[in-house]
């Protein structure tokens, strides 16, 4: 029985996670060898890394078969942050593609 704050801890785990894709974008821009530790890159790994951590308590918490789904969730949170952060476009088949998301994550709610 997967429990509830397991859920809630995979939808932070993603936001998190996504904010580090985020960083770790806009670090790209000055990546090298020699820029290897440049702060937008540190801060993503860290956040990614803090994404990890945080999926160990919640999998204590539930079924990974039902939590793992709510993954999908970082690519709401990746969509709407690049769209406030870099200035991304929302196309008609972004918003398409995070309504089936929603859909398939419900779905897989309602197996559980």
């Amino acid at each position: 029985m997967t429990q509830p704050i397991a859920v809630f801890i995979i939808l932070l785990a993603a936001l998190i996670g996504a904010f580090g894709a985020l960083f770790i974008k806009k670090g790209s821009r000055y990546f090298s060898i020699k820029n290897l530790f440049h702060k937008d890159i540190v801060i993503g790994v860290l956040l990614y890394g803090i994404s990890t951590l945080l999926f160990i308590p919640a999998l204590r918490l539930g079924e990974l078969s039902v939590l793992y789904p709510f993954v999908a969730t970082g690519y709401i949170w990746i969509m709407l942050l690049s769209k406030r952060y870099l200035n991304e476009k929302i196309t008609l088949v972004k918003i398409v593609s995070i309504a089936l998301i929603i859909i398939g994550v419900s779905f897989i709610g309602l197996g559980s």
